[in-house]
């Protein structure tokens, strides 16, 4: 087991989350550690499942970041005893080609998954927003952020830089609805009009506009991602 310590000058805060990457690949532990810690998370790395109980027996984390497929035990035995035992949240890395293994995690009880390759950015937002949901209520927030986008809830207003973004009334709601729900799944059905336009159809039809306005890439979304079939999920700065 390794924890990554403060280097270059940078040293984080006593609070800051603890995050233990398990993963047999050491490029990818290594990557996924450097990029973790500049953005402000401690880490801890494993190379298996034994070596990730032992470093769990030692410390407390806020998170583990765990790959499926590692010889000897695999990952979903590691986060069957995790949510069987502990209330430590889990994301899971899974091959694209594995959608067995996600759909065991996510019954499991897995807070998210990330197939690989992935963009660390992506990572990122996905590891800070099971966080952000295991913390106290708070005031809700009037402005949330999507890289150069920024939505404010009250005014109904998407801006980028000084700029303001000409949206609908109905993409207004969604994106309150979304805010409100950050990291989140919401089922089509939830996100239906009772207009004559509702229906769930018309909804990815919506999602697309959208998604045209608050994405750098529309086609590679990273805010604004579909479940596969359950509906969609939206994940903020």
């Amino acid at each position: 087991m390794t924890t990554i310590a403060a280097s270059g000058g940078k040293t984080l805060p006593d609070d800051a989350p603890h995050v233990l990457v398990v993963d047999d690949d050491q490029k990818i532990r290594d990557l996924l550690a450097r990029y973790l810690y500049e953005n402000g998370f401690r880490v801890s790395t494993a190379e298996n499942v034994p070596t990730a109980r032992a470093a769990m027996r030692g410390l407390s984390y806020d998170i583990v970041l765990l790959d499926v497929m590692m010889p000897g035990e695999t990952g979903l035995t590691l986060a069957r005893e995790l949510k069987a035992t502990t209330r430590i949240p889990v994301c899971l890395l899974t091959a694209r080609s594995e959608p067995e293994n996600r759909i065991e995690g996510l019954e499991i009880g897995v807070e998210d998954y990330i197939p690989k390759p992935f963009e660390p950015r992506e990572l990122l937002l996905r590891l800070r927003n099971i966080l952000r949901r295991g913390e106290p209520r708070a005031t809700p927030r009037d402005e949330v952020q999507m890289g150069v986008y920024v939505f404010n809830l009250s005014r109904g207003e998407l801006k980028r830089d000084d700029e303001t973004i000409k949206i609908t009334e109905r993409e207004r709601d969604l994106l309150r609805l979304f805010a409100s729900k950050p990291g989140i799944p919401i089922a089509r059905h939830e996100l239906t009009s009772d207009d004559s336009t509702g229906s769930e159809r018309a909804i990815d039809v919506q999602i697309n506009r959208l998604r045209r306005k608050i994405e750098t890439d529309p086609s590679n979304p990273v805010y604004l991602q579909t479940v596969r079939g359950k509906g969609y999920i939206f994940y903020i700065d």
